[in-house]
């Protein structure tokens, strides 16, 4: 049975939504400038997300942020209610334990609209490295790609990871599915503008549609 906020939630706001969890390390290496960018980066993805009415309605964003710890900073809310978060870095980088925790969260909310009748599309994992796994039991590394692996061949979820200066992009490569990008020094404002447009020409776009992205030119293979 639907709980009464989710039901109220989604009366007010009946909508299909496009979940999309930034899964962001916040490691000791992204310290300074990095973070700095990054911040800023998120505060260019909610202005252009308010930009386009039907999307800010569609798009719901959630953040979980990796370094010692993995911490639900935001949990899901759509673009319109979407508030960035200052975020700090610190402390080792527990990838698995964060990518385990966004695919945890992308499950319950799915279930969430299927409770009270709410279309959806193909959710969105998009995370930010610097650096590789570290800290934690290469248990919880193996789940993450193998949950990643099952996740994309049964269409649960579309999985892309980006890479900023630093980051063991062979490592990346064998954990996602996806071929990594590796960002062009500390561009997150074009990557942002980039996830913002992909994701309003999904939120325009019928639920089985394939869409064609825009060409990430704030990235590197």
């Amino acid at each position: 049975m639907p709980r009464l906020e989710d039901a109220v939630e989604f009366a007010e706001n009946p909508e299909p939504r496009c979940p999309c969890v930034l899964l962001l390390d916040t490691s000791g290496s992204m310290n300074g400038q990095p973070i700095t960018l990054l911040n800023e980066g998120l505060q260019t993805f909610k202005e252009n997300l308010n930009q386009d009415a039907l999307a800010k309605m569609r798009v719901e964003v959630a953040i979980v942020a990796f370094d010692s710890q993995v911490k639900v900073v935001q949990d899901f809310v759509t673009a319109d209610q979407f508030e960035p978060p200052l975020l700090t870095a610190q402390g080792y980088t527990h990838t698995g334990s964060g990518i385990n925790k966004a695919l945890d969260m992308i499950q319950a909310r799915k279930a969430q609209y299927r409770a009270n009748g709410v279309a959806y599309y193909r959710p969105w994992v998009f995370l930010i490295t610097d650096g590789q796994p570290y800290g934690e039991i290469q248990d919880v590394i193996d789940r993450a790609r193998q949950r990643i692996a099952d996740d994309e061949a049964n269409k649960r979820v579309a999985f892309f990871a980006v890479g900023v200066e630093g980051a063991d992009m062979d490592q990346l490569t064998r954990l996602v599915v996806r071929t990594p990008l590796k960002l062009k020094g500390l561009n997150f404002k074009d990557m942002f503008t980039w996830l913002s447009v992909s994701m309003q020409r999904v939120s325009h776009s019928r639920l089985d549609e394939q869409v064609a992205l825009p060409p990430p030119g704030w990235g590197t293979v």
